[in-house]
């Protein structure tokens, strides 16, 4: 039986040498009543055990003299005595300044630090251990100030970094120091940003001190280093302190840290304190804010808050090409989108069409010519974009489809105006189709036909009729709104409108109609020249056309009275008719938006406004006829019609609807109703085919001059489509179709100017 005892002590020996040595344990001081202590310093005692070479290091309590805690089992003397004597040493001061024993938990930790960080001071360790009350000791409160960490930084900057207020606001009672740096230059507030508690920043901002803007040997301030990491409650506490804005860095002020890591929070934090900001260059480049932006998001917010958008840093270079050079298609788009100048050059006189050449990215080179990049423009080295894409294989077939698409930029032979307005004895209709966002392929139209002309829309015609998105172009065309303008304004409007799901609030429609033409501008306020919107009226069944004016609609002679028998309210006259109220009648698209009091989108009776416009002239004149001013008739001799592109033609399997005897024919039934239904609004919607022949057949038996555009485009785009991409590639098969039909737009500019 003792061999079996004498084995089971050994091997739990054997395991205990195994285990871990430094584990803090409780044991009975009987155990050791018959080991004689090798080393003995106040409570810490080194022991010998007898049965196996083990050296026990025990830490007395004595308030019991029945258990103590194991510090350590070693089975090397040089090793344990070693040991002993930092454990002693240190350990001190520790249990002399807590009230209560220590508890296990707590020397675990103590035993541990002293191992790991043999060169920390015990305020260090204080810290490490979250011992805020041994700080009152005097050999710890000696220390407080020390540098004896392996950063060289303080027990303060060691409290910040870990977030405990508690050791903060002891160590800042006994005096700690705020100012002292280590070996990196960085304060307490360098590593209070780097901790996880924003209290920190708060505590220390109590007291004025010279850390709060110190420059680290990085180039940082702790409010650089708050942006670079993107801690937003961190760079408010700062703020709130007072730290300064316009302190230089090493990659530039504040702003240019926080845009530079895309933090947004950040940045709005920033100017909200001083939106000046956004001036300020940076000292390497001069590049503006702007040209730090990364992402679509921050790019949109720094316009919004005021950054030049055509900025040039000292290298020449404006944001575009900066985003050109790195591929951000995205924030390019916002650049263009905002008044970007597409043709600038920069650094060796290269555009960012020679830029986008050079890295082969198409989507970005189509993006650049829709908006007006001339391919023709040379650099500093005598070389176009055309050439720069030619040196490369890829480069050169993007410049095949560019050159292209480029015939319609070629000039028209100078035609001079020689009819003034009031010697010209034909007018002159423009009619815009309906299409949601693909209201841009008409303004891609419209530009063409105004880079041709060399004159304004407004000046190339006497009536202008629109429905839908075509409404609010004829209508901001009538107010002046230079047309490449509309371009951009679409682009950041669809991001502003098209929120959410279907039907989408109307509110942000209202306010942007509202922002554009103004909340109390009335139709009539521009006369000239005559607009036609139209409405859809659904109070009634069947559904009635209604057409918004700027002027006073034509009272016929042989018109019956219906004011007497007319059961609905009557209709708001021009002179009292808001302009954004009448956009928003005309562009309230079933499914899309709801209805605007009585109205619905004009494009359910007249998607295609031609045949309408056309109508009503005939009436206005005629109405003039009988007033005996036929003086003032002028024959129609020019109509314009533009669509908004034709999507392709795809077949259609089955639109039969019938009543399914089983699951399958269910599905099919489900199936033809949903291509029947999609069917029967397109045809009712159709702004080309009938409605595009009847009209032109209309202008031939009048004598009138017809022409009519609407690009073929390679892939149906929705009315609330908000992908930048997929409308850049819409304008780009418009801008190859404008190619194509060349000598019309030749032909119309001719009969615009002389007819």
């Amino acid at each position: 039986m003792q061999f079996f005892g004498r084995l089971v002590n050994t091997i739990n020996n054997v395991s205990n040498l195994f285990s871990n040595p430094y584990r803090v344990r409780e044991v009975p001081l009987a155990e050791y009543v018959a080991h004689t202590p090798l080393r003995e310093e106040d409570r810490v005692i080194l022991y010998k055990n007898k049965n196996a070479r083990f050296w026990d290091c025990l830490l007395v309590n004595p308030q019991s003299k029945l258990v103590a805690f194991r510090l350590f089992r070693l089975d090397n003397e040089t090793e344990a005595v070693e040991h002993f004597e930092q454990y002693a040493r240190r350990l001190r001061p520790f249990y002399e300044s807590s009230p209560q024993p220590l508890q296990l938990e707590v020397l675990q930790q103590l035993s541990d630090c002293f191992r790991n960080h043999p060169h920390w001071s015990l305020a260090h360790v204080a810290v490490e251990t979250e011992l805020p009350g041994s700080f009152r000791h005097n050999r710890i409160l000696s220390c407080v100030n020390s540098t004896e960490c392996d950063d060289g930084c303080t027990p303060l900057q060691l409290a910040c970094q870990k977030g405990n207020v508690e050791c903060l606001c002891e160590l800042v009672e006994c005096h700690a120091r705020l100012d002292v740096t280590d070996k990196n230059g960085e304060t307490v507030f360098h590593y209070g940003v780097r901790g996880s508690n924003p209290e920190i920043i708060k505590v220390l901002g109590k007291k004025p001190s010279v850390g709060l803007n110190h420059l680290s040997n990085q180039g940082q301030t702790p409010l650089h280093l708050a942006c670079q990491l993107g801690k937003e409650d961190v760079v408010l506490a700062l703020l709130k302190c007072h730290a300064k804005c316009n302190v230089m860095g090493t990659l530039g002020y504040l702003i240019h840290t926080a845009v530079k890591y895309s933090h947004q929070g950040c940045v709005r934090a920033l100017l909200e304190v001083d939106v000046n900001q956004v001036q300020f260059k940076d000292p390497c480049y001069g590049a503006a804010v702007l040209h730090w932006a990364k992402n679509a998001e921050m790019t949109r917010m720094l316009i919004e808050c005021g950054c030049d958008v055509n900025s040039v840093s000292k290298t020449a270079d404006m944001a575009l090409h900066i985003m050109v050079k790195r591929g951000r298609f995205d924030s390019a788009m916002v650049l263009l989108t905002h008044g970007a100048l597409a043709n600038a050059k920069g650094k060796d006189g290269n555009t960012p069409l020679h830029l986008a050449m050079k890295q082969d990215h198409l989507e970005m080179i189509k993006a650049l010519i829709v908006f007006g990049a001339d391919v023709e423009i040379a650099n500093e080295f005598g070389e176009t974009s055309g050439l720069v894409a030619a040196r490369t294989s890829k480069g050169y077939d993007s410049i095949i489809h560019i050159s292209t698409a480029l015939g319609h930029l070629l000039k028209t032979p100078d035609v001079v105006d020689s009819t003034s307005d009031a010697k010209r004895t034909y007018d002159r209709l423009l009619c815009l189709d309906g299409g949601g966002i693909r209201g841009l392929v008409l303004i891609q139209l419209l530009i063409a036909i105004e880079k041709a002309a060399g004159r304004p829309i407004r000046e190339l015609f006497d009536w202008i009729a629109g429905t839908s998105t075509g409404g609010i172009l004829a209508l901001a065309v009538v107010h002046g709104k230079p047309v490449d303008y509309m371009r951009c304004l679409y682009f950041r409007m669809k991001d502003e409108v098209f929120r959410g799901s279907r039907p989408y609030e109307s509110e942000p429609l209202d306010e942007f109609l509202k922002r554009e033409f103004g909340e109390h501008t009335k139709m009539t306020d521009v006369q000239k020249p005559k607009v036609i919107v139209t409405g859809t009226l659904c109070d009634r069944q069947p559904a009635e056309l209604h057409l918004f004016r700027n002027y006073k609609a034509p009272a016929m002679k042989n018109k019956p009275d219906m004011k007497t028998a007319d059961p609905f309210r009557p209709l708001t006259n021009p002179e009292d008719q808001l302009v954004w109220r009448a956009a928003r009648c005309s562009g309230a698209a079933p499914t899309y938006f709801r209805p605007i009091g009585r109205f619905l989108d004009g494009g359910l009776l007249a998607n295609n406004p031609t045949l309408d416009a056309m109508t009503e002239i005939h009436e206005y004149n005629k109405s003039l006829s009988q007033k005996g001013q036929s003086q003032k008739v002028r024959k129609l001799g020019v109509v314009v019609s533009l669509g908004t592109g034709r999507p392709p033609q795809v077949p259609v399997s089955s639109v039969d609807v019938f009543r399914p005897s089983n699951p399958w024919e269910l599905a099919k039934t489900v199936f033809g109703a949903k291509e029947l239904g999609k069917m029967v609004v397109d045809c009712c919607t159709d702004a080309d085919g009938p409605a595009v022949d009847r009209a032109r057949a209309w202008c031939e038996m009048t004598d009138t001059l017809y022409f009519r555009f609407s690009p073929q485009l390679h892939s149906d785009v929705m009315l609330d489509e908000v992908n930048d991409a997929i409308l850049v590639n819409a304008l780009w098969d418009t801008e190859l179709y404008i190619c194509q039909q060349q000598e019309q737009f030749k032909q119309l500019v001719q009969e615009l100017l002389t007819r």
